[in-house]
């Protein structure tokens, strides 16, 4: 599908892809981010009496509508269209961070934070699926993670705007800030977005898979396996990148780190992603996708690992940094393998599925942290638990075979 011709009739263009889907993606890069801004806040507010328990109930919520909506969303998409699905999930997920803005207690606030999550999980495997049918032939690794740098800078820059609208206008006005890009975004993916599943591509997928059911398709024609196996390694690139982004700093407070180098580790930590997230695509495309992934989560398994001794000076940022490099963008290169591997008309329902079911990684990664940190043995075996799960992570994608579309096997 790489380089075809926009379709319905001709409507938006190729070349508004990339970066209309680059805007979404940040902005589910500010949701990644915002509740943990907030949070602080929300906890300070006696009229509405949280406490840890509570934030962190709230936040599995919210989790668990994001990997609601990208299990839905993804065969919907396929059934549908991308660009119609880019345009209901950008508009409702926006509309209900406005809300958020408005809620009057913590059930509704969590009430608000699922619904918002139904849209926001549609938007990744909607914008993977386009960013990579319309790539350039042999650049789908560097493609995606090129677009993928939006949800880090999108995190970055939710949490300065929290430093600075904070402390003048309250919590709330965070959820309006992240609810005003629509107000430009959407009327651009209406009128420049151009659709890119046509027909043809329904009726090829049938012809490879047997069936015209874009869940069905997953597990039958020879990808049994593969699903399989991309639905174990985004369960462990999730669980690692939400475990790290949650419990980094204090996992290096209890190794003995001052507050203030913890923190500054979390910020390098994040840097490495955006590095990784650059590199990771250009080797992919030169080397190929399932060596690039195997090879990609094998050394953050190392670095993990190496961050379990404590080293002196600028060393433990550099190994930060790396783990940052390998850890996050591993994740990534399992989507643009994902696009590669899947026909077009079910691509949207293989990565919503794979990012679905990550999001279970993404809930136990925090939890498993959490509870290292009660019983008083994060460091080191935080650091040997995350290598482990980054080392299954290569093994999962290694049973995979060759990424691309498989013969027909009896497996159907």
């Amino acid at each position: 599908m790489s380089g075809k011709k926009a379709g319905s009739g001709g409507r938006g263009s190729p070349r508004w892809v990339a970066p209309l889907c680059w805007t979404a993606v940040a902005l589910e890069g500010f949701d990644l981010v915002v509740l943990g801004v907030v949070l602080p806040s929300l906890l300070r507010d006696p009229a509405w009496g949280l406490n840890p328990a509570t934030a962190s109930l709230i936040s599995v919520v919210g989790l668990l509508g994001v990997m609601v909506g990208a299990l839905g969303i993804g065969p919907l998409t396929d059934r549908f269209g991308r660009r119609r699905m880019m345009l209901i999930t950008v508009t409702s997920f926006s509309v209900l961070t406005l809300l958020c803005a408005f809620a009057t207690g913590p059930v509704m606030f969590g009430v608000l934070r699922f619904l918002a999550g139904l849209g926001l999980g549609g938007v990744l495997p909607v914008a993977l699926a386009m960013v990579n049918e319309f790539a350039r032939v042999g650049k789908g690794g560097s493609a995606t993670t090129t677009m993928m740098t939006g949800y880090h800078v999108g995190a970055v820059v939710t949490a300065l705007l929290g430093i600075l609208v904070i402390p003048s206008f309250g919590w709330r006005a965070m959820f309006v800030i992240g609810a005003l890009p629509a107000l430009v975004l959407v009327p651009l993916i209406a009128a420049r977005l151009p659709e890119s599943l046509t027909g043809d591509a329904v009726a090829e997928t049938a012809e490879v898979t047997g069936t015209r059911n874009p869940v069905a398709a997953l597990f039958r024609g020879g990808y049994l396996r593969a699903t399989l196996a991309f639905w174990v390694t985004s369960f462990m690139g999730l669980l690692l990148v939400y475990g790290l982004n949650t419990w980094l700093p204090e996992i290096m407070r209890s190794a003995g780190y001052e507050l203030g180098a913890a923190l500054a580790l979390l910020l390098v930590l994040n840097v490495g992603a955006v590095v990784g997230l650059l590199v990771a695509g250009r080797v992919a495309d030169r080397m190929g996708l399932r060596k690039a992934v195997i090879g990609w989560f094998t050394a953050a398994a190392v670095f993990l690992a190496l961050l379990s001794i404590r080293l002196p000076g600028i060393g433990v940022y550099v190994s930060v940094l790396l783990a940052g490099v390998f850890v996050f963008s591993s994740q990534v290169l399992v989507y643009a393998a994902i696009s590669r591997h899947y026909p077009a008309a079910v691509r949207a329902t293989a990565l919503g599925a794979a990012s679905g079911i990550g999001r279970l990684g993404a809930i136990t990664g925090p939890l498993i942290g959490g509870a290292l940190l009660t019983a008083g043995i994060a460091y080191p075996w935080g650091f040997y638990v995350f290598a482990l799960v980054a080392a299954l992570g290569a093994v999962a994608v290694a049973a995979v075979g060759r990424i691309g579309a498989p013969t027909r096997k009896a497996d159907a």
